[in-house]
């Protein structure tokens, strides 16, 4: 059984309703078990900045799936989910990333694993800080906690866990502002 971190993002639509159907078909993978997922992340986004927030968070996962067949398999979830590769850092409804894979180092055509640019990214780097913070990252020689707490403040103060209230407390809000 292999072990790997994905990370989930999405700033279209319902945020949170793409992040929730992401982890169901993660889980529904073939021979692929949802381990532990992070709490939700409001992030800002990176690169193109004229978009909304982001909902960020990690799944952490167990499967039989090669890195390779786990990518294409994560592609298509992001494919049902409506994501359109308009232009590089755009908005997108559902976007899945292996960030690790064991403890591989993968240089491929179509994957880099650990993530290439992870250890500048608090909106990856919180999440899967949740989830194992001593994980020894292959390539950097350190940790987790250690990438996270070398970035820049303004770069950590710019990701914020966020609690989301259920359906039944949604639907008895909505009620009650009726009345």
């Amino acid at each position: 059984m292999n072990r790997a971190y994905v990370a989930l993002g999405s700033n279209i639509g319902d945020k949170a309703a793409h992040l929730q159907a992401a982890i169901r078909l993660i889980r529904a993978l073939p021979t692929t078990k949802a381990v532990r997922a992070s709490s939700i992340y409001e992030t800002a986004p990176v690169g193109y900045v004229d978009q909304d927030l982001f909902y960020n968070m990690v799944v952490e996962l167990d499967t039989t799936l090669s890195a390779e067949h786990l990518l294409t398999e994560l592609q298509q979830i992001e494919h049902q989910e409506g994501r359109k590769r308009l232009f590089k850092n755009g908005p997108r409804t559902l976007d899945l990333d292996i960030i690790l894979y064991n403890d591989e180092t993968i240089q491929s055509e179509g994957l880099t694993v650990p993530h290439p640019r992870m250890n500048n990214r608090a909106f990856v780097l919180a999440p899967l800080r949740e989830l194992n913070a001593a994980y020894f990252v292959p390539g950097w020689e350190r940790t987790v906690d250690e990438l996270y707490v070398d970035l820049p403040e303004a770069e950590r103060a710019d990701v914020k866990r966020i609690e989301l209230k259920s359906h039944s407390e949604q639907r008895r809000e909505e009620r009650d502002d009726r009345f």
